[in-house]
């Protein structure tokens, strides 16, 4: 049996204390087989962001177990194990530094890691996301939001990551340009052989990237679910068939129509 590249299990996350105390993720587990795309859905607040937050280890306050390709995490992680895991924010714009170039912003984690060949290294980021060496030396204000996009994409994948986390990836962009990006994340994907992990709330999106997903509501997964099920509507839980009414376009009457959950 093939060793998933991601073990989620039992992963627990609370902020604040006593009656201030929040648990935004209660016992989840999944698991994601290496070279899949896994998507987590949910409204805001349901806790599929902070997941990916603890995944990618920016936040040390957790309990259960995680493990990359074999690896398990914990709140201190080696250098090397950093360098497997990388993340797509949401705002292409607040996670560039308004005052770095884009070579800047490539060049630098490659010093971090100490890459050697830097130059070339760069190139051929801003060639595999489709942006030509002309945006080498312009800063993220010069950029459309899906060039910054783009920009984010390559600082990501400029490391040779295994694991790319997608946070809300294309929520931020205009509709005319989402698919794009879509598109050039499953071609990444297939040519590099990642494994990602999609945060959205648009189930239209998990849908047309993802294979698998967890339904979450308020830090519990409610339904696990495949994209032939969403296809063919075969969602068991009453919440995520409300989100499934929801991304087809259909009015707050009919989503009312299913009552409570």
């Amino acid at each position: 049996m093939t060793q998933p590249m991601i073990e989620v299990e039992n992963l627990s996350i609370s902020f604040g204390h006593g009656a201030d105390r929040v648990d935004a993720v209660k016992t989840v587990s999944f698991s994601v087989a290496p070279g899949e795309s896994y998507g987590l859905v949910g409204e805001s607040g349901s806790g599929k962001s902070t997941i990916l937050r603890a995944l990618a280890g920016l936040n040390p306050f957790w309990s259960g177990h995680m493990a990359i390709a074999g690896q398990k995490l914990t709140a201190k992680r080696p250098r090397a194990l950093r360098r497997l895991v990388q993340m797509v924010f949401q705002d292409p714009f607040g996670s560039l530094h308004p005052k770095h170039t884009v070579d800047r912003i490539l060049s630098e984690p490659l010093a971090i890691h100490g890459f050697e060949d830097v130059e070339t290294r760069v190139r051929g980021a801003l060639e595999r996301v489709g942006l030509g060496p002309s945006f080498r030396f312009r800063y993220p204000h010069q950029l459309s939001g899906g060039q910054r996009q783009r920009v984010a994409i390559a600082r990501a994948l400029i490391l040779e990551p295994k694991v790319v986390l997608l946070d809300e990836p294309t929520s931020a962009l205009d509709v005319s340009i989402q698919a794009e990006v879509l598109n050039l994340l499953t071609d990444l994907r297939q040519q590099l052989g990642l494994t990602y992990v999609l945060v959205s709330h648009d189930l239209g999106v998990v849908a047309h990237m993802c294979k698998r997903l967890s339904i979450m509501r308020t830090g519990d997964v409610v339904e696990t679910a495949s994209a032939d099920d969403l296809s063919e509507g075969r969602l068991l839980h009453a919440y995520s068939r409300q989100l499934l009414i929801a991304s087809r376009g259909y009015d707050t009457a009919a989503i009312a129509a299913f009552g409570d959950f």
